[in-house]
């Protein structure tokens, strides 16, 4: 499991609704080139959202399911196709947040997704930069949650 951590100055609830605005992921991420909920349902347990990536040439959608909605606290989706588990989670720290942001192996991503990790096409160091993107999404969370 990876996790990287961020003081953020603003409150639980602004940082909770940055984390879960799925169609803003694009802003944070690196990677992501943001996303949407399907069936116009989002913002609860179980809810799904297709999001979009790119790396370099390469671009793929994702499905991903929400599988602990606590809010202001947690929030953490499922990835059909790699098979992973991310996570928020905020805890109060004096008039701020603490917001860390954390993903974990599920189970081995599907065949197509192994090729392209193999050759290297989605990074050579995939868990590295795995790690720096989820400290460039904190960061950029941070300065729109800072603004006044």
């Amino acid at each position: 499991m990876d996790e990287v951590c961020l003081k953020i100055d603003a409150p639980p609830r602004k940082v909770w609704d940055l984390v879960t605005d799925v169609t803003r992921y694009g802003e944070w991420s690196p990677e992501s080139a943001g996303g949407h909920w399907l069936a116009g349902v989002g913002g609860r347990l179980g809810a799904s959202f297709r999001g979009r990536n790119r790396r370099g040439p390469f671009r793929w959608a994702t499905t991903c399911t929400v599988v602990e909605w606590e809010r202001p606290r947690r929030f953490t989706f499922e990835v059909e196709l790699s098979r992973m588990r991310w996570g928020y989670r905020l805890t109060p720290d004096g008039e701020g947040t603490l917001l860390c942001e954390w993903r974990e192996h599920i189970g081995s991503p599907v065949a197509p997704v192994r090729a392209l990790l193999a050759l290297g096409f989605l990074g050579r160091d995939r868990e590295a930069l795995m790690v720096e993107g989820m400290r460039t999404t904190l960061r950029r969370i941070k300065a729109v949650a800072e603004r006044p």
